[in-house]
């Protein structure tokens, strides 16, 4: 099975002063502003780092999901935030680790099983895979 997804980004002026949008094939971000503030500054906004981050999260959320499923247990919900780090390494800006943080409630699971099952799924999301950063993990069973 071979699937492609796309997006499409238009960027206007300098790198500073400038401002760019992106676009995906879904319409789900439609023309979404974003700049050199947004990005490196913390102004209100998304920015490639924002989307890495939330496509991992989803990513491992369902990869958990289907990796339990295969073990026999059905969540009820799972929760998951991503984070990336980007920091500068010899003088330009890097990825350099996501941290997901997972929370999940699973009928009939010990906390021993879902530890073992959520910490496979971390390398094994599509998303994590093609990532060249580490990832680390927290992941939490709810009562």
């Amino acid at each position: 099975m071979s699937m492609k997804r796309s997006a499409s980004a238009v960027w206007q002026g300098n790198l500073k002063g400038g401002k760019g949008s992106v676009s995906t094939a879904s319409g789900t971000l439609a023309s979404t502003p974003y700049s050199f503030a947004m990005r490196f500054e913390n102004s209100p906004g998304t920015n490639p780092e924002e989307l890495m981050a939330a496509a991992e999260a989803g990513c491992f959320a369902m990869a958990l999901s289907a990796d339990l499923g295969e073990a026999g247990f059905t969540p009820d919900k799972i929760d998951a935030k991503a984070t990336v780090t980007l920091d500068t390494v010899n003088g330009k800006p890097t990825l350099t680790n996501m941290h997901v943080v997972v929370s999940a409630k699973v009928p009939k699971i010990d906390a021993k099983k879902f530890q073992e099952i959520a910490t496979a799924t971390k390398g094994g999301c599509p998303i994590s895979r093609a990532l060249n950063m580490p990832i680390t993990l927290e992941a939490k069973l709810e009562s």
